[in-house]
């Protein structure tokens, strides 16, 4: 448990060390081992499936509303910029050897590009409707009965309180290129920043402000703790698995924060559901200048008005969130700090009130609604069908038997590396890989695959 004289040190936090590897190469300030971890989630295939997941509005039939993949991009400039200035502060007044002010803002890119990369498909009730099912299907109940005993507190918690946080962690640490130890060997530097939550789902009551969601699973839990020991976290509790934020995931979390206050507000007025004349008032009051809705009022529509105002707005939180941070960077050090920069701010008032009106009518549109119950019962279904096929085919191969023929036929569907020899005999293991396999899903697949292994189309018609 840490002292509370101890304190992380910015040398180890922006560690270039990648996940997996045993070796540092030294840093090349003309492509920097962080502008590489950018590169390898662009171009990853869990990243490209963002383009197609839902943010707000599943299945949107505008062409101008935000899917995963826009909002992914949005909030890692958001992150790039806020890097950069911290950097700055960071280069300046601490030991940090090569590292430069423009390493800080690529971390930070690379961070928050990746933040969404493990989110089930249609909306935010994906992990809802995960947990739902471990809670209530009676294929998930037969489950939990059957291998009660071959399932460890924290490997129950895993599923009991799923998590896209953790899921994130294990996609770049392990699904994408499975072949390699760390997966996608990203440098421990950018998946520190990535971890919001740097403690185990059996340590989410720990007191820690920041435990009431979790950063991996069991299944990597090894690999979390090669990451918190090369980039220095701090141990916060006796529990297992609690640290210290990463300083740098303040700042992700600021950028995620900014993007969808902000920009699923704007999505809202271009839904119908903000007048523009509402969006101005609270636009305004982040900026904090009254002088700037003449110029607004010289732009000639509404759309000009709204982009117009978004820009001065995210200037204006970019700058704030950053002075903030440097101001508190002790707290943040000694893992003191138990507040979102974001509250922290001037603008902290406004974005708090657009987030409630967000929450009362923006996430609460009747046909953004309609699609996520849907989407439960898409999630149930699909979980049912393919928990109860693998269970079926694992146990009767264990007996040298022949599973069912349902159950051949399903997982036929399944890629082969979530059904290797190893995941067959875990009870654990099989759950998390067909919970890969349908988070990996896009929206528009996972509709399409439930509906054809429910019968209601067919391929080709």
């Amino acid at each position: 448990m840490a002292e509370l004289s101890e304190k992380m040190e910015w040398s180890k936090l922006l560690s270039p060390q990648r996940l997996g590897k045993d070796h540092l190469r030294p840093l090349e300030h003309g492509r920097s081992p962080f502008q590489q971890d950018y590169d390898r989630i662009v171009f990853s295939s869990a990243f490209r499936r963002l383009q197609d997941k839902t943010q707000v509005f599943p299945l949107a039939q505008s062409d101008y509303v935000r899917t995963r993949l826009t909002h992914s991009l949005e909030a890692s400039c958001i992150a790039r910029s806020l890097g950069n200035l911290v950097g700055v502060h960071i280069c300046k007044n601490h030991p940090v050897g090569p590292i430069i002010s423009s390493d800080v803002g690529a971390i930070l890119a690379a961070a928050a590009l990746a933040h969404d990369i493990g989110n089930p498909p249609l909306g935010h009730s994906g992990e809802d409707s995960i947990r739902y099912w471990f809670d209530n299907s009676p294929i998930a109940l037969d489950f939990k009965r059957t291998y009660e005993e071959r399932l460890t507190p924290a490997q129950y918690n895993d599923i009991l309180y799923y998590e896209g946080n953790a899921q994130g962690f294990r996609v770049l640490a392990r699904l994408q290129m499975p072949d390699n130890p760390g997966g996608m060997q990203l440098t421990c530097a950018t998946l520190g920043a990535f971890a919001k939550y740097p403690v185990a789902s059996n340590a989410r009551k720990c007191g820690n402000a920041f435990s009431k969601k979790f950063s991996f699973f069991q299944a990597e839990k090894d690999l979390f703790a090669e990451v918190a020991t090369q980039t220095g976290l701090i141990s916060l509790s006796h529990e297992p698995a609690v640290w210290a934020r990463h300083p740098l995931a303040f700042l992700v979390e600021a950028a995620d924060d900014v993007c969808y206050t902000i920009i699923d507000f704007e999505d809202g007025h271009s839904l119908g559901i903000i007048p523009y004349r509402e969006l101005e008032d609270y636009f305004v009051a982040i900026i904090g200048n009254e002088a700037i809705r003449d110029r607004v009022a010289q732009l000639a529509d509404n759309q000009r008005k709204v982009e117009f105002l978004r820009a001065i707005c995210l200037s204006t939180l970019i700058n704030q969130i950053s002075t903030v941070f440097i101001e508190r960077e002790e707290e943040i050090l000694t893992g003191k700090l138990l507040q979102p920069l974001t509250d922290l701010i001037p603008a902290a008032e406004p974005l708090r009130k657009i987030k409630e009106r967000s929450q009362n009518d923006v996430y609460t549109y009747r046909p953004a609604i309609e699609i996520e119950v849907a989407g439960f019962e898409l999630t149930v279904g699909l979980l049912d069908a393919f928990v109860e096929a693998i269970n079926d085919y694992a146990e009767h191969r264990l007996r040298h038997e022949e599973a069912s023929a349902r159950s051949r036929k399903l997982l036929r569907l399944l890629p082969e590396q979530f059904k290797t020899p190893e995941t067959l005999k875990c009870p654990y293991l099989r759950l998390l890989n067909i919970l890969d396999f349908i988070c990996g899903m896009t929206d528009s697949y996972a509709v399409s695959l439930y509906k054809k292994i429910k019968g209601i189309s067919l391929p080709g018609q």
